[in-house]
């Protein structure tokens, strides 16, 4: 609610009202909120170039925090997008899991990395006690063959 302070009501000691909706702090506001959510976007998504193979499985419910393991074609392996060493691996899973070792691990493998080098990381989860660990990939389009969107599939 606003008040004019002059004019040809001057001599009167009540105030007029003024009509008019400000708008300036909803527009700040709008504008914090922006900016929160341009800034926690990114920070949502793993950035982690792997050339995942494709899948013509029915895609399953994503977790609602999902731990990504990637391994890159030159046999880098990282969880989320931090690099560790292999011996490392579940030390650092540990770590970052407080949680416990029932979660689901997301794998994501480069299109490059040989099979038995796939083997070899899940074989290193297994021994760790990580169980539960669910293979990503592109989702295909059976009719075209071609990849359509990043989807994660998991056996």
């Amino acid at each position: 609610m606003g008040v004019s302070l002059g004019g040809a009501e001057a001599d009167d000691d009540d105030f007029a009202e003024s009509h008019e909706i400000n708008v300036t702090p909803f527009i700040d506001v709008i504008l914090v909120l922006l900016i929160i959510f341009m800034v926690a976007a990114p920070l949502s998504t793993v950035d982690l170039p792997v050339d995942l193979p494709t899948s013509s499985a029915a895609p399953q419910k994503k977790p609602e925090k999902p731990t990504y393991v990637s391994i890159k074609s030159d046999l880098a392996i990282a969880i989320g997008e931090t690099l560790v060493k292999r011996v490392d691996l579940v030390r650092d899973l540990d770590a970052s899991m407080p949680e416990g070792k029932d979660r689901r691990i997301l794998l994501r493998a480069d299109r490059a990395v040989p099979y038995g080098e796939m083997m070899d990381v899940l074989e290193i989860l297994r021994a760790g006690g990580y169980a539960k660990v669910a293979l990503v990939a592109l989702e295909s389009n059976p009719s075209a063959g071609a990849p359509a969107a990043k989807v994660e599939r998991t056996p």
